[in-house]
């Protein structure tokens, strides 16, 4: 059996088309296929959709959370919940080309790679800051983590059981999928293709989410960030001496002490400014922790398909 794991975030009207597209998918592979649908806390009309889906199909099963976690909760979620013996992950808008599954699946059947990923070969349709600003992500993350992350890559993927039981062991309360997709290894194998717009509704990723997002996957998965803020403050420190010594020999020799005001104010302004760079980068990796410290649940459930048989 395959499971399909599809996250949705008030996307009432995608899921009909790619509830429809999919069962066109479903009959060119011989496997059953459960789906689970992960309601994250929407606003619109998803979650009756959801209901009227597992009431009508006995092969779809939903998740619907007490309020929006966020869509790597969603993923989690999926995972745990899921049975098949392959396990997709795939966006609802229809941006991950159903199509593409049955050779997904053929490569799995018939060689020895544990996971059939998807990426995007080109960003045609994206704004031209945002193509800028994932490109130069994907070089700065390939360059600091020892995980390689593949540049357009997507959460979009086919997975054995093994690797997805080898990411449920990953408790993690601070996830960021894509790299722990790479991080638990096993050999993957990439198709691309060409980007597609959304189907249906409006994506909820603005510039400042994906940002975020990006900086969350930066300071999970590498600690050259600290590296950077020790060299800093040791760059600070030493240019500081030095520009103490200057001060203090040409006040010996020349007699010229140092000059106004303006001067003074700058540097300490210059100083005080590496400082707060430095506790910034510092209170970043702090607040990881105090968040994986508490151990609260990635995610609450408020309702799943059991409560339609009731």
């Amino acid at each position: 059996m395959i499971s399909v794991i599809v996250p949705c975030f008030n996307e009432e009207e995608a899921i009909p088309l790619f509830f429809a597209e999919m069962e066109k998918v479903k009959r060119k592979v011989s496997h059953g296929f459960e789906y689970i649908f992960i309601n994250d806390g929407s606003k619109d009309r998803t979650l009756e959709v959801l209901r009227e889906l597992a009431r009508d199909n006995d092969f779809v099963r939903y998740i619907s959370f007490s309020r929006n976690f966020g869509k790597e909760a969603a993923l989690y979620a999926g995972l745990q919940a899921a049975k098949g013996e392959l396990v997709t992950v795939m966006d609802v808008d229809l941006q991950d080309p159903p199509e593409l599954l049955p050779r997904m699946v053929e490569m799995i059947e018939s060689t020895d790679i544990e996971c059939v990923g998807t990426r995007r070969a080109d960003r045609k349709g994206e704004p031209p800051i945002r193509s800028f600003f994932a490109k130069k992500f994907y070089q700065l993350i390939n360059r600091i983590s020892e995980t390689e992350m593949v540049d357009g890559a997507r959460d979009y993927r086919l997975m054995t059981r093994q690797m997805v039981d080898a990411i449920l062991e990953l408790t993690e309360h601070n996830r960021f999928s894509k790299g722990l997709f790479s991080w638990v290894g096993f050999k993957t194998e990439y198709i691309s293709f060409e980007n597609r717009e959304r189907a249906a509704g409006e994506t909820s990723w603005s510039f400042w989410k994906l940002f975020n997002y990006s900086i969350d996957g930066i300071v999970n998965f590498s600690d050259a960030p600290l590296n950077i803020a020790s060299f800093v403050g040791a760059f600070s420190c030493i240019a500081s001496g030095i520009a103490m010594l200057f001060i203090i020999v040409r006040a010996l020799i020349f007699g010229d002490p140092t000059s106004g005001w303006p001067s003074l104010v700058t540097i300490i302004l210059f100083i005080g400014g590496v400082q707060l760079l430095c506790i910034g980068i510092i209170g970043k990796y702090i607040g990881k922790i105090f968040m994986e410290t508490k151990k609260r649940p990635v995610y609450i459930v408020k309702e799943t398909e059991k409560k339609l048989e009731q």
